[in-house]
């Protein structure tokens, strides 16, 4: 996998909406913010707020962002879809600690 690919550095924490209504918390950065926008406005989801900027790197966000970086790259700006970063039951907890830590949850 090419490193220009990979989602890189996490540090924003985002609510994303989906076209069913259904939200999730997560962990992304600019760059995927700009996807998520970029499918809301294609109708692909239904919107994507940031709620926090800057989140400090913990060895949660890294231990994420590394999963992330291991399994996903950056969507195309030509996508079709928007692509859910599908998580494992410990990245889900990772997640929950995340939100915990930065207190969004």
């Amino acid at each position: 996998m090419s490193q220009t690919n990979q989602p890189g550095t996490l540090d924003i924490i985002e609510e994303i909406t989906r076209t069913d209504g259904t939200s999730y918390f997560e962990i992304g950065n600019m760059v995927h913010n700009g996807r998520a926008e970029l499918a809301a406005e294609r109708g692909f989801i239904k919107e994507v707020r940031i709620l926090k900027l800057n989140i400090p790197h913990s060895q949660n966000v890294i231990k994420y962002e590394n999963y992330i970086n291991d399994h996903y790259t950056v969507q195309p700006e030509s996508m079709d879809h928007f692509e859910e970063w599908e998580k494992t039951p410990e990245m889900q907890e990772l997640v929950g600690k995340i939100l915990r830590e930065n207190h969004v949850a």
